[in-house]
């Protein structure tokens, strides 16, 4: 079935879904919120910031304009940063459709509300009176890497199953593979926890610590955000496939990702704020770490990687003193 689908969002994960979904051979829209870069695209047909030498197919129309954007669409995807999700929605909820599908492809949790970015659009169309059927994409995806046709896999999640079929049905290419679930709760603190292990991985690697010490970092890493999703409701097992333990290794190696390499720096002893004044996307991390961590302190769950990546980044303590206190926890069995 053709799709008429809106792309929420124009950085990179919202630029490679409409190559995605152009790849489907259904119309694509993809909207940006604000002129100038929308203005840029289409005069480049290229996210020249972002992803420089990827074409954004000629087919897909580009507007900043809501109503344009949303009007007589069948699907929408959200690819807007956890952060700016609410202000935005505020903006766009009252020309979302009743009753199109909103699939979310943001990783992180709202700060403050602790919220999920489900939750967040949710509320957002409650607001004016909408009640949309909500899902969401999440995996190992680089975007570069998907932007240039390299393989890849993720999930999608959807208490409804058949939405979770229609989405896998719409977005898979013959480079795309998805797979369903039901877990959205899971599928969802996956994609935002991993981030924060990411940072600490790159922090791993700016001390030049070795793979010994990355590889039990990234596991016990696992552990932690494992206990934290079950704690939440979500299935533990979801914690071990595409969304958990697959975004979570492309997270801590691949020379792409954005938190490890904020981590990274820190670990090389630079300043935060001066890492992120550099940086031309946002690397979600560093807010989900602050999200991560309350969730950890209202439910009482046990996370000692993500409380020492919050106090390097929030209480100025050197990196060399965190992992050093890490190593020299008390010990314990493994399960």
């Amino acid at each position: 079935m053709s799709e008429s689908i809106t792309i929420l969002g124009d950085g990179a994960m919202g630029t490679v879904c409409s190559i995605l979904a152009s790849a489907g051979g259904h119309r694509v829209v993809l909207w940006g919120a604000f002129e100038d870069s929308v203005d840029r695209l289409k005069q480049n047909r290229e996210n020249t910031r972002l992803l420089p030498g990827v074409r954004i197919p000629d087919g897909v129309m580009l507007t900043a304009n809501p109503a344009e954007a949303l009007g007589g669409c069948s699907l929408v995807i959200s690819a807007i940063p956890t952060q700016y999700l609410a202000q935005t929605f505020s903006r766009l909820a009252s020309h979302v459709p009743e009753g199109v599908p909103i699939v979310s492809a943001t990783k992180g949790i709202e700060n403050d509300t602790l919220r999920r970015p489900t939750q967040v659009i949710g509320d957002a169309l409650e607001q004016v009176g909408r009640s949309n059927p909500l899902a969401v994409l999440s995996g190992p995806n680089i975007a570069a890497e998907l932007a240039r046709y390299h393989p890849a896999s993720c999930v999608v999640a959807s208490l409804d199953e058949s939405l979770g079929r229609r989405v896998q049905k719409a977005m898979s290419t013959q480079w795309f593979r998805i797979y369903t679930n039901t877990d959205v709760i899971g599928v969802e603190l996956a994609g935002a926890s991993k981030n924060v292990i990411a940072l600490a991985a790159g922090m791993v690697d700016g001390l030049r610590a070795g793979d010994n010490a990355k590889s039990a970092l990234v596991t016990r890493g696992l552990v932690e955000i494992t206990r934290l999703g079950v704690a939440l409701g979500a299935r533990a097992e979801t914690f071990m496939g595409l969304a958990g333990l697959g975004d979570l290794i492309t997270t801590c190696v691949s020379p792409e990702g954005r938190n490890r390499r904020v981590g990274e720096q820190l670990g090389r002893g630079r300043r935060l704020v001066e890492i992120l004044a550099e940086m031309k996307s946002v690397a979600e991390g560093v807010a989900t770490t602050r999200s991560i961590h309350a969730l950890a302190g209202r439910l009482g769950v046990e996370m000692p990687i993500t409380q020492q990546v919050f106090s390097v980044l929030f209480e100025d303590k050197d990196v060399l003193t965190a992992l050093g206190e890490l190593m020299s926890r008390s010990p314990r069995s493994e399960h």
